[in-house]
């Protein structure tokens, strides 16, 4: 079986579900390793696979983004960044746009260099990468060794055409759609981004594998063997490249896991005050956005007598703790995969891993995009009948009844229990399989 190193960005809504595909390959019988930064080996330790420290982005995210220890200048991005979310969608685009620079190709030389030397010490048969990890997809095509590309969060991240470009949403929901003037002045920004990075992609290939292959457009270059998604093939994604052979697993969510005692006490007590359950959580970054939290719980405190609250507010907990009470725990964190088969809907941001384990778990949502790829992941959800989408800047806290009444519909819930059916025979087990298999019938022997 193969030697594989899987590449992950400090992130860990990227890291924690390529620790779960590490373990899975392993389990395949695959000799894996897991490298990203050394904060994050404790994964590596849990799935039972060797450990790489490589750090391939300055910038980082242990849990809560918010405590999460960073250099000044990526604090300030940060900042920033949470600031832009509350003028909306657009300006948000236009800021991660700006930033894209300092956060995705920070150091390609030093990540070059890095695994240059991690390729010369274990000599991998091939790597698995993360689509965001973009100086190292450039560094490892530099190298000219084989890899798969993972895909994190939306498909549209693997681009599909010339009309295709990274930090354009492929498709808006209703709620957040942008007017034809301020989405026009977001695609001539990321427009300019893939010119510029193009450009920067061409002329460090250039100067370290001049007799590679051109990596062609900078955020479209990905494998060209096999390229796994951690996401449901939906019939309306847009286009695939051609050449690699596309997986999608429909989740990356580890094995079941029953919620720790503590938290099964909890959810009881719960349970014995409210008829309905709801989990809130706003993922590692977007838990920043308090004031958002607090009018979502609130909302459902106030506007109902039979709804209970689990809220996940990373940082900024402490400043949510006079919510708590009889129908309302406040935490910084939760384990969302072991909560979710324990809830009756959840209110999320849209985040890949959110979406994607609610359908695992047949558990509706009311989605709230802020970011990123969450537009399109709350399109998704919207077109696939799974959830309700509203905007989190307009949303009040007698809205947000009504909000998750149709989150909860007996329509919305059936859809949700049928694609929590339809994913059962996918996951992780099935993605290591398949992605050996692809890699197996597209590479030589073995180095």
């Amino acid at each position: 079986m193969p030697r594989i190193l899987i590449v992950s960005p400090p992130f860990h809504s990227h890291a924690t579900p390529l620790s779960v595909l590490a373990a899975a390959l392993a389990a395949h019988g695959a000799e894996v390793f897991f490298a990203c930064a050394p904060a994050f080996r404790p994964l590596a330790d849990r799935a039972g696979v060797g450990f790489v420290p490589l750090t391939v982005t300055r910038n980082s995210n242990t849990g809560v983004a918010e405590r999460t220890d960073q250099a000044a200048r990526e604090a300030a991005r940060l900042a920033e960044f949470l600031r832009a979310t509350r003028r909306g969608p657009v300006d948000t685009l236009l800021t991660q746009a700006r930033h894209r620079r300092a956060d995705m190709l920070a150091d390609p030389e030093g990540v070059y260099e890095d695994l240059r030397s991690v390729d010369r010490r274990l000599r991998p048969d091939w790597y698995v990468v993360d689509q965001l990890a973009y100086a190292a997809t450039l560094a490892l095509h530099c190298l000219g060794v084989p890899y798969a590309s993972y895909c994190p969060g939306h498909p549209g991240y693997v681009l599909s055409g010339p009309g295709s470009f990274f930090g354009l949403p492929h498709d808006w929901p209703e709620a957040v759609r942008p007017a034809p003037s301020p989405l026009a002045t977001l695609r001539a920004a990321v427009r300019d981004n893939d010119r510029a990075f193009t450009g920067l992609f061409a002329a460090f290939a250039r100067d370290r594998a001049p007799s590679a292959p051109a990596p062609g457009r900078a955020f479209a270059l990905t494998s060209p063997h096999a390229v796994l998604y951690a996401y449901p093939d939906l019939p309306w994604l847009p286009g695939r490249p051609e050449g690699p052979v596309h997986l999608f697993a429909g989740h990356m969510a580890g094995p079941d896991e029953p919620p720790a005692p503590d938290w099964t006490r909890r959810l009881r007590e719960l349970r014995e005050r409210a008829e309905r359950l709801v989990l809130v959580a706003f993922g590692t970054f977007l838990s920043a956005r308090d004031d958002v939290l607090r009018r979502v719980v609130s909302g459902l405190l106030d506007g109902t007598d039979d709804t209970a609250v689990v809220v996940a507010a990373g940082a900024r907990a402490g400043a949510l703790a006079d919510l708590a009470g009889d129908r309302a725990v406040v935490v910084p964190t939760v384990s969302q995969r072991q909560l979710l088969p324990h809830v009756d809907a959840m209110v999320h941001h849209g985040g890949g891993n959110s979406f994607t384990e609610c359908l695992r778990a047949g558990v509706p949502a009311l989605v709230l995009p802020m970011s990123s790829d969450q537009f399109s992941i709350a399109r998704d959800a919207e077109r696939a009948g799974v959830g309700v989408v509203r905007d989190p800047n307009a949303l009040r806290p007698p809205d947000v009844p009504e909000a998750l009444a149709a989150a909860t519909a007996d329509t919305v819930r059936g859809r949700a229990a049928r694609m929590a059916r339809d994913l059962r025979r996918y996951g992780p087990a099935w993605a290591a399989e398949h992605l050996v298999g692809a890699m197996e019938a597209r590479l030589p022997l073995p180095r």
